[in-house]
Formats: C-alpha cells, structure tokens, sequence
C-alpha cells in the first residue's frame, strides 16, 4: 500500500464555503441544461450511444436512474444502471464483471489502495473541466503520480443518529460526549421502555468499515499509525485508543436491540426511522430512507464517545465516500466523461446531487442549502465549520476491502462471544499482517 495522505480536515473546513449560506440551484429548464452549454471543453456526446454504469450506492438507486432519464431525454445517449450494494461484495461483483467481459465503462472506486488495485484499468481525468472546482482534499484518495483518476461523488459523514423526540421523552437534555453520559442516557431510555440502540451488525462494514475506523481516526496521527502498522512499528493489541474502543462496542450491544448479527441495513435504518430505537450508527447517506419511512421524524447527529474526553469526543467522522471512474478501455469512453461532468454542472445534474441523492457536494460550483440536504447534512455541516471531524480510513487498509471484511467477520466473532477482546484484537493485527504489502 502505498503512503499517500489524506487531508480531510482540510476538506471539511474548506465545505462551508460551499455549503455555508449558499441558495438553492435554478432548476429551470434553460440552456444550461444542454451538454454543450454547461460542459466546457467538453464534446457534445453521440447519439445511440449506450454507458453502462456499475455502482453500490443502493439508496439513490431510483433517483440515479430518474436522473440518467433525463439525461436520455436531452441527448439520446442511455446509461444502463446495475446496482450492488446494500451489504453485497461491490468489489467482488466488478471484479467478476471485468473478469466475464462484461466490464462496465463507468464504476466506483474507494481510492487510497482500492486506486492501486484498479489503476491499470482507469482513465485519467485530469483534464475534465470540472476538475479545477473539486472542495480541497476531495481530489487525493484518487490521486496517484499528480494524476486524478476519478470524481469524488460528495462528502458524506457519520456517526450516531439520535432521535431527539425520544431522547426528550427520556429526559435527555444534553447530547452525550462522553461513554459515562452515553450510558446514563442508554439508562434513561431503557428505564422508559425505549431501545437505545439499533445496530446493523449482520452487515460487515457497519463494522469492519464504519465502526473499525473509530481506533484509527482517534489516533494522534491516524496516518502515523497506519504506517506503523505497515513497518511493523506499532500493534493494534495493547494500543490504549483500541481498548477504549472496545468500551464502546460493549456499551452498544449492550443497551441495542435483539439479534444485531441478524439485523441488515435495511431492518437497521426502518426500524430506527419508525421509532423502534432511540440511537443508530450510520451516516447521512441514510436520509433518503429515513425521510421516506418517516417524514415527520425528529433526528439529528451525535458523536460516538470511546473516553470521558468530552472535548475529543465530540467530533464526526467525514470523508469521501466513493468516486465515479471510467474505464479507459471502455469504447464509449468520451461519452462516459461527458455524462459526468454534465451531472455536475448542469442545473439538471446539480439539483439531483443535492435535492434527490442528498449529497453533500464535493465541488465549490454546486451550492445546496440545508433544506436541500436535510437534518443530517446539516449537522454535519456545523461540524465542519466548527472544524469538530476525523477521518475515513478504511481505503487505507491493505488490500482494502479485503482487510475490512476479516476485521468485520472478527467483531461478528466478538458479538457472538466466539471471539474475546483479546482474541478479536489479535485477529485484527494477523489481518493486517497477512495482507499488508
């Protein structure tokens, strides 16, 4: 794995320039709606022409292909849409697309060491128009020799989404920062016949990606350590922020719902959005969803405490999570490029981003407002201008997603009482150590 960093504290702060104060997109069907004018420097693309499109965002699924409609409509080009995700092998199903012949001319890619796995197939896009607009530090987890080979989809973060309705109906009146006040507030729901948590533990990177990452990002130098680890310089057992760690994952299974090794996404994000449980580990991604199961739903973001440090504490973990790619030996190649940058700079593509996906942008040139985004969006954005974020460092493991599913099939271990703290910790660092380059 090579060592290339990622600055997203440099990219959060730099989103409120985006997201602070901004007014909603036109969405008037006018000339910059049509490729041609909106997309600089970019050709106009053929007709009949077919992009197939292979991607893992599962909750925007219908509005992805509402959006490649329209699309259609205004140039005759088809982008045909297959969608695996939702918990499914994202990964193994490309690489049995690719190894089939059926091989997709626009996909995802996580970056960091996912970039190193799928280099060799991708085009570079430096030269794309929209390039010079991307939010700083959205553009380095597919950066590799000063070249850019994928767009960044949005911003995105995480953490626990609470119900403030019945956080209130609890007595709650503060948000936790803390692992003492998180499990006061767990009481006190319980205490009302509330669930406190929902987790979604039957899915391997609610944990192996989403969860895991708490240890890392809470690291002095998350970056520093994830070297360590590669040189062989430092160990996940008996490191102090992983024991911390562990408080946490103990506290959620112990104040959460029936069955979490039985509970997918899907059943995670309905039954938290229908008021089954007070508390969820997911991220804005999930607003769609929520919105759709529940328009009335009072939410919002808290942070997941690992130690009685209120003030390190009481941050979001945000990130980058995935980039649009084209394959470079796709025959449709330049009509895959200009879909892309219409969808970011048209106000047709602009308005989907925001107002449909409830993406947060990832370029300065889309503004969005939080009425736009939603409840979640918007606190993450307050947690940006307050510069209050960690970092996303699962793309960092070696090999990737490879390392993310045996760290989550240890922590299932560790739910089920197979594994002990000791033996899961243990595991994780044989996982590293076996996959490392």
């Amino acid at each position: 794995m090579k060592k290339r960093s990622m600055v997203l504290m440099s990219a959060a702060l730099a989103l409120t320039a985006v997201l602070s104060g901004c007014g909603s997109s036109n969405n008037g069907n006018n000339a910059a709606n049509s490729p041609s004018a909106s997309s600089p420097g970019a050709e106009t693309p053929k007709k009949n022409v077919t992009i197939k499109m292979f991607q893992f965002k599962v909750e925007i699924a219908e509005q992805l292909q509402n959006l490649v409609n329209e699309y259609e409509k205004e140039t005759g080009v088809k982008v045909q849409i297959e969608t695996v995700g939702g918990g499914a092998d994202y990964g193994a199903a490309l690489k049995a697309k690719f190894n089939s012949g059926d091989k997709p001319d626009i996909f995802n890619n996580g970056g960091f060491s996912d970039l190193d796995l799928w280099l060799e197939n991708l085009e570079d896009l430096s030269d794309q128009p929209w390039v010079k607009d991307l939010v700083k530090g959205t553009d380095e987890p597919m950066t590799h020799d000063g070249k850019l080979y994928g767009m960044p989809i949005g911003v995105e973060g995480y953490g626990f989404i609470y119900n403030k309705d019945l956080f209130a109906q609890a007595g709650i009146t503060e948000v936790p920062k803390t692992l003492t006040q998180l499990e006061d507030a767990a009481k006190k729901l319980q205490d009302k016949g509330i669930t406190p948590f929902i987790n979604g533990y039957g899915e391997w990177w609610v944990l192996g990606n989403h969860f895991v990452n708490l240890p890392f990002a809470y690291q002095a130098d998350p970056n520093a350590f994830i070297a360590g680890l590669n040189d062989g310089s430092q160990k996940i057992p008996g490191n102090e922020v992983f024991e911390n760690w562990t408080k946490l994952f103990d506290l959620t299974v112990k104040y959460g719902g029936k069955n979490p090794l039985q509970t997918d996404y899907n059943t995670q994000v309905t039954e938290f959005a229908t008021g089954k449980a007070a508390m969820t580990q997911q991220g804005n991604w999930t607003q769609v969803q929520i919105t759709k199961t529940n328009p009335d739903v009072n939410i919002g973001f808290m942070p997941m405490p690992i130690s009685e440090d209120a003030a390190a504490n009481d941050k979001l973990f945000v990130g980058v999570p995935n980039n649009w790619v084209i394959n470079k030996n796709s025959a449709v190649k330049e009509e895959a490029k200009a879909f892309l940058n219409w969808m970011v700079t048209s106000e047709t593509g602009k308005s989907y981003i925001t107002k449909e996906f409830k993406f947060i942008p990832a370029l300065t040139t889309i503004s969005a407002t939080e009425e736009d985004l939603g409840a979640l969006a918007s606190d993450i954005m307050k947690y940006n201008k307050d510069g209050k974020v960690l970092s996303w460092n699962w793309f960092k493991f070696p090999q990737g997603e490879a390392s993310s599913k045996k760290f989550g099939d240890s922590m299932q271990g560790y739910v089920g009482g197979q594994l002990t703290k000791e033996k899961m910790l243990e595991a994780f660092q044989s996982t590293w150590d076996s996959l490392k380059k």
